[in-house]
């Protein structure tokens, strides 16, 4: 692999920010300081530069079946478009179907990325739908032994992958045991199943009944309830897109008791309310996804929450179903819609534009959220999510005045819409490196389906070995 030399860019990392040169070899950071006397098979100049780690998105869904469908992005096609927005690795959540072992859940997602390879790194969760006629207790202890360390249960879609509080319990106690992260979406889906079906009754069909059916009381009760019940059984817990005040205030109250509990939000809840699902034409539809936007007054909420590390990971729940021939498949009842929306590749341009820029985050808290903090919670830290001697070199240059306006013309997705069409941004990755080869290039994809690989990934808590090198 050809050697590079990455001069006088600004290194921002979650605790640093100083001027200086990297040297790449063989896919891996050998050597940081000044005015490196090195040699090097490419120079990159990084003058004006953000030279930033590989945005790591621990919140993806390609090629997932659900709701009679199945996600329009796989694993080349997501893994492009999110290459171009600066994330060098993402974990996929591998859905167990009803009735499949968990071993075999985890052999149709490997089977996948064969199938479609991906441009970056790739990791799973395992999303455990079944205990009862597939899935058994003993092949969930045995999932972190592949490098699959997280469990992600579903307390909400109930008749389909909702799992009851028995089983909840059952794998935060096998997690326990394992070194395992257990991950929830938490919304009481007992509670939502009846205001969805009553609503239907009275004639509601409209997208707004999305929201008002999934309102911020549910969201906060099962919260509440998954951080008790993963306290009783010692096991760590990190809740998934985190909406509103009323689970912020839950995840606050444990971290501040020194609990084991996490929480990210996504980007799309920074910044769309639970207006856009009134838009008519029934365009509403594109920002139906689980859980729901909600009204304007909780974004301030989140946003204090990313400052003050109550939520420590901002991630994109890229669930890409088009609108035409997916989202329409709901016309005339809600329930029926697609749950997801995209978002792969905007994650870091839209936080640097309206978090850096306008002060809301820091720079390093920017890196922190995106990168840093993902790598430590999901056993990829400090293989990725610094850069540092050793480290692989995942790797972004980011141009901090490049503008760019964000749209489903020009994005990489294959869905045919963009949250956050018509956006103008003012920065934005120029060039993307994963374990040393350029990706992406002056918005050019000059890498190939293959150059991403499987991360086997650390318990909770551990760090992954990494190669030794020398600093200047």
């Amino acid at each position: 692999m050809p050697s590079l030399l990455i001069r006088g860019g600004r290194i921002v990392t979650a605790t640093d920010d100083y001027v200086g040169d990297v040297l790449v070899e063989d896919g891996v950071i050998t050597t940081i300081g000044t005015r490196l006397q090195a040699t090097a098979d490419r120079v990159i100049d990084a003058a004006g530069a953000y030279v930033l780690p590989g945005a790591i998105d621990p919140h993806t869904h390609l090629e997932m079946p659900f709701g009679g469908t199945v996600t329009c992005d796989d694993f080349t096609s997501g893994t492009v478009s999110a290459a171009h927005g600066g994330t060098t690795t993402l974990i996929d959540f591998c859905l167990q179907q009803p009735g499949q072992t968990l071993p075999d859940a985890l052999a149709t997602w490997h089977e996948k990325i064969e199938r479609t390879p991906p441009v970056i790194d790739v990791g799973f969760h395992l999303a455990v739908t079944d205990l009862t006629q597939g899935g058994t207790l003993e092949d969930l202890a045995a999932v972190p032994r592949r490098g699959v360390t997280s469990y992600k249960l579903f307390m909400a879609y109930k008749g389909s992958i909702m799992v009851d509080d028995e089983t909840l319990f059952r794998v935060m106690e096998v997690a326990s045991r394992t070194g395992a992260l257990v991950m929830v979406h938490a919304e009481n889906g007992d509670a939502v199943d009846v205001l969805v079906k009553k609503a239907l009754q009275e004639g509601h069909t409209e997208p707004i009944w999305h929201a008002r059916t999934r309102p911020p009381e549910v969201e906060g009760e099962a919260t509440n309830r998954a951080i008790q019940l993963a306290r009783v059984a010692g096991a760590p817990l990190y809740v998934v897109h985190v909406t509103c005040k009323d689970a912020i205030d839950p995840i606050a109250r444990a971290r501040a008791a020194g609990w084991k509990v996490l929480g990210e939000t996504c980007t799309q809840y920074l910044f769309i309310d639970e207006s856009y699902l009134e838009r008519p034409d029934f365009e509403g539809a594109k920002y139906v996804y689980t859980r729901p936007p909600r009204p304007r007054e909780h974004q301030e909420h989140l946003w204090r929450a990313l400052a003050t590390d109550v939520l420590s990971v901002v991630s994109t729940d890229h669930c890409p179903f088009n609108f035409e021939g997916q989202k329409t498949l709901g016309r005339g009842d809600f329930s029926r819609i697609p749950n997801g929306g995209p978002g792969i590749e905007d994650r870091l341009m839209m936080l640097h534009h309206f978090g850096v820029r306008e002060g809301r985050i820091s720079l390093n808290r920017l890196v922190e959220l995106t990168s840093t903090n993902p790598a430590r919670i999901f056993g990829l830290y400090p293989r990725k999510g610094c850069i540092a001697v050793g480290s692989d070199a995942d790797l972004v240059v980011f141009d901090p005045e490049r503008r760019v306006t964000l749209s489903a013309r020009s994005h990489h997705s294959r869905v045919d819409y963009n949250l956050f069409e018509g956006t103008e941004v003012v920065g934005a990755p120029e060039l993307v490196m994963v374990r040393g080869k350029v990706v992406v290039e002056r918005g050019q994809l000059v890498g190939a389906p293959g150059d991403g690989q499987f991360i086997r990934r650390a318990p909770f808590g551990a760090a992954l070995p990494v190669t030794r090198g020398a600093a200047a």
